[in-house]
């Protein structure tokens, strides 16, 4: 129907209204990002540890964060013209 999506769970299919489909989506999203985030914190902690053991000196531009959805669209408006 409509106002329905199909959603897999593991190996089955569940039906569900779209606005708790896309809210569920949403929420799945936004932990997988924090997740990421504090990934990518500890990975550079990591490395900076890693260099120093070894004597090396520490990584230039690494400590850098990614851009934001936002601010790839307003790049890519700009490079658009």
């Amino acid at each position: 129907s409509p106002e329905k999506a199909m959603v897999c769970f593991g190996s089955m299919f569940i039906e569900l209204p779209k606005a708790k489909t896309r809210e569920m989506l949403r929420q799945d999203q936004e932990e997988l990002d924090e997740e990421i985030n504090k990934l990518r914190k500890e990975l550079r902690v990591k490395v900076n540890r890693l260099y120093e053991a070894q004597g090396k000196p520490e990584l230039k531009g690494f400590n850098l964060n990614p851009m934001s959805a936002e601010e790839m669209k307003l790049i890519n408006r700009i490079l658009e013209g």
